[in-house]
């Protein structure tokens, strides 16, 4: 299978399994993906998605060039849009994402990273679009998720050249959240992932869902956005809990209702 989904608790962990190719992304496994991204996204159960990389070299070292190689542009426009509903289905999805970079994240791989709430690097990793360098330009949103991370010079910087940058300077550059050495890289998103799913999911979710709107929409838009999604938080069992909880000085049990 080109793609592994294994869950743990209220926690799914999502490997792209390629290690042969360096897990790069051919149009079977970007379907795989979205599939799986899908999927999860309607399951109640799962609370926190993490995505990563099979073996020890790679999160996704970008879109497979020897089966690009060979497309018309009518197949790339395909190629791309199945990229395009990919990340939006992953930056949509009403749980969050936590990106484990545990190598190479170039090109797709970058803008997978890019698509994810949150994101987690081992220090050996490496980020990069280097498809100027192809002939191409990046086709899975990097041109547009980049700037929303980055800022639009350092996205200029990083898409022109091609150049790739280390995991501290994806983190100096707000790429990425953290740095750790790889052994420790799943332990720490494990946590990470296991401490989010102990939050109220209808809290995450909607806090997720306002966020996502932030730099699309204006301030006053925003705002009224956020007022909506808070408030509605007042018709779920988990606000009473939250609250009576923490008045009690005991922990919440969410239910997610």
């Amino acid at each position: 299978m080109a793609v592994d989904v294994v869950r743990d608790g209220a926690v799914a962990v999502v490997s792209v399994n390629r290690p042969e190719a360096l897990n790069a992304l051919n149009a079977e496994t970007n379907a795989a993906l979205l599939q799986a991204a899908t999927e999860l996204g309607v399951d109640g159960a799962v609370r926190v998605v993490v995505l990563t990389g099979a073996g020890d070299k790679a999160f996704v070292a970008g879109a497979d060039v020897a089966e690009m190689s060979g497309f018309s542009p009518a197949e790339a426009e395909e190629f791309a849009l199945l990229g395009h509903r990919l990340c939006t289905t992953i930056e949509q999805a009403p749980q969050p994402w936590i990106a484990a970079v545990n190598g190479f994240a170039l090109g797709g791989g970058c803008e997978l990273v890019l698509a994810c709430d949150i994101r987690i690097a081992a220090q050996e990793a490496t980020f990069g679009q280097p498809e100027v360098g192809l002939g191409i330009t990046p086709g899975f949103g990097g041109t547009q998720r980049l700037p929303r991370a980055v800022g639009l010079g350092w996205a200029k910087y990083l898409v022109l050249s091609g150049r790739p940058i280390s995991a501290d300077e994806a983190l100096r550059i707000g790429l990425v959240q953290a740095v750790f050495p790889r052994a420790e890289v799943m332990d720490k998103v494990m946590k990470l992932a296991t401490e989010l799913a102990g939050r109220s999911p209808v809290a995450v979710r909607a806090a997720k869902a306002a966020l996502q709107c932030a730099l699309d929409v204006d301030l006053a838009a925003g705002l009224e956005i956020e007022t909506d999604l808070f408030s509605s938080c007042f018709a779920h069992g988990d606000q009473k809990e939250g609250m009576d909880a923490f008045l009690a000085k005991r922990m919440p049990e969410f239910r997610g209702e």
